[in-house]
């Protein structure tokens, strides 16, 4: 096993990195992650967690020798973990899912505290998603409780989960923005700055928004040994448990209210009738049929009706829209149904979340996490062209560029739904012709199949790359 791919994003860990080996996904530990790696295997939270699908399946590798000799002398030991289908990011993530994560977080935690152990960060990072599960994936953040020790990682829960979330629950501030733009999540002074008067008396706010931006202030830059002034004080456990516990109090009563958006009762007001919403349905799910499929992703996938016709027949589906609300309602129910194969996410394809972090690489862009299969791409191109202003041609490059099959409906001028885009705005959008878009598509995709609706306002076609078919 001389090959392998470090993981760019696994540098900040300075006692592991993850890598990869044909499809495999693996850990290396130095003699003191691996000290740690020991004491947790001995736990019983562990393979409980790990039977209850909220931790990583991880294994050790006994035998270093197959990892060839740099990989033996770099690390002590190395972990094999379960492999998740489709890498997300919490400013990809609704505000359920950031909730539901959070709470993962605290729950572990305290398991961890019960047998004297803690989690010396809490990334938001650390969580990845099976569907609608989260699975904590970053088992080396575990290590031994030592007497006097703090929770090291509350201010990093504070700013990568409990301001985002306050903010959006009470300010209805959308924070995937905020954690886009600063990947280690929305400083107290920031969050502060936000908060009025009022929400000061607001659940959380006071305790962990005000009083630690003024114990940041006189604190910040000390020179004092802070963890043994906590020892000598008689800091200890409980006092861990007890704020970890008032922490979970906070995020569960938290609830975001915003009962209306643009597609979150999209299967009320869509244009076309029930016949045509069939006749689509059917479409859809007989190509879905005629292949299975590893992954598929759901473009503009609203209220995700066709991302459970793909899931008939696929392994994974990636269903993506820019609604934050119409995916915040799909999470919820996938989650409630128990599904853990569609992994629903809140993304802006004409603003898609790039590579960030160090070099560009410690996060990376949507393409560059796994390509699909096949693409679902339903009543979304007359939003991209008319609303986002993304040239027809240069969006079926895009998709073509990913060497899918697609599925794609076209909207035509006539429809009732390209006439509302179209109100109130100059038409400078003469490429948005059912013509033009039929030559785009044949010179990037072969089209094997098509469907006028009954309206004839709305036209299905099943196409394949060319890409894909060189």
């Amino acid at each position: 096993m001389e090959e392998y791919n470090v993981e760019a994003g696994s540098f900040r860990d300075r006692n592991g990195r993850v890598f990869y080996n044909n499809g495999n996904v693996f850990r290396g530990l130095s003699a003191e992650a691996l000290k740690d790696w020991k004491s947790l295997s001995s736990k019983k939270f562990l393979p409980r967690l790990i039977a209850e699908k909220k931790l990583i399946h991880t294994v050790q590798v006994d035998d270093l020798q197959e990892f060839g000799l740099y990989m033996k002398n770099r690390w002590a030991g190395i972990l094999k973990h379960e492999t998740i289908p489709f890498i997300s990011y919490p400013y990809e993530w609704s505000f359920g899912m950031l909730k539901d994560a959070a709470l993962l977080q605290l729950e572990l935690l305290l398991a961890a505290l019960n047998e004297d152990m803690i989690l010396k960060d809490s990334s938001a990072f650390n969580v990845q998603w099976k569907g609608s599960n989260p699975v904590f994936i970053d088992i080396p953040s575990f290590m031994n409780l030592e007497p006097g020790e703090p929770w090291v990682g509350y201010r990093q829960f504070c700013e990568m989960f409990l301001y985002p979330l306050l903010l959006q629950a009470y300010k209805d501030v959308p924070f995937q923005p905020w954690l886009r733009g600063n990947i280690d999540g929305i400083k107290v002074e920031h969050c502060r700055s936000l908060i009025s008067l009022r929400d000061i008396f607001r659940r959380g706010v006071f305790l962990h928004v005000f009083i630690q931006s003024k114990f940041q202030e006189k604190y910040g830059q000390t020179k004092k040994d802070v963890k043994r002034d906590l020892i000598s004080i008689g800091f200890n456990k409980e006092m861990i448990e007890r704020n970890v516990n008032n922490l979970k109090k906070i995020i569960h009563g938290m609830n975001w209210k915003r009962s209306a958006s643009e597609w979150a009762n999209y299967i009320k007001s869509h244009s076309y009738t029930d016949h045509d919403h069939e006749i689509k349905k059917e479409f859809v799910r007989d190509i879905v049929k005629s292949h299975s499929w590893e992954m598929v992703w759901d473009i503009g996938c609203n209220t995700g009706t066709f991302s459970r016709i793909a899931l008939e027949n696929a392994k994974y589906v990636v269903a993506m829209d820019a609604d934050h609300l119409a995916i915040d309602q799909l999470y919820k129910e996938l989650n409630a149904d128990g599904c853990t194969s569609i992994l629903p996410l809140v993304v802006n394809l004409a603003d898609p979340s790039p590579n960030l972090g160090w070099r560009g690489l410690e996060r990376k862009s949507l393409h560059h996490r796994g390509k699909p299969d096949l693409i679902l791409c339903l009543a979304l191109i007359h939003h991209m062209v008319i609303s986002a202003n993304i040239p027809l041609e240069e969006f079926i490059d895009w998709l073509a560029s990913l060497g899918a099959l697609i599925i794609i409906e076209f909207v035509t001028r006539e429809d009732p739904m390209v006439k509302t885009l179209l109100r109130n705005k100059k038409d400078n959008y003469t490429d948005y012709d059912t013509e033009y878009f039929k030559k785009c598509l044949s010179n990037s995709f072969r089209i094997i199949r098509q469907q006028v609706l009954s309206s004839n306002t709305r036209i299905m076609f099943f196409a394949e790359s060319k890409k894909n078919a060189e």
